[in-house]
């Protein structure tokens, strides 16, 4: 599928809510100007979900 964004790349991080134990972890990227990239840290060559950047935004402030 395109998406439209090069993501070989890019930089992912973790969740800063993700422990050292294996669990559930959330990865994104930053930076890029209208989307936020999300994948599962434990299959890193799975599936990228790509989030609208407000979308985004509004799904961390709901969590706050």
């Amino acid at each position: 599928m395109e998406t439209g964004h090069d993501l070989r790349n890019v930089r992912w991080r973790k969740s800063s809510y993700s422990g050292n134990t294996g669990g559930d972890c959330v990865e994104v990227v930053d930076g890029l100007p209208c989307a936020v990239p999300v994948r599962d840290s434990k299959n890193p060559d799975g599936p990228v979900l790509i989030v609208g950047a407000d979308a985004w935004q509004s799904f961390v402030d709901g969590l706050r």
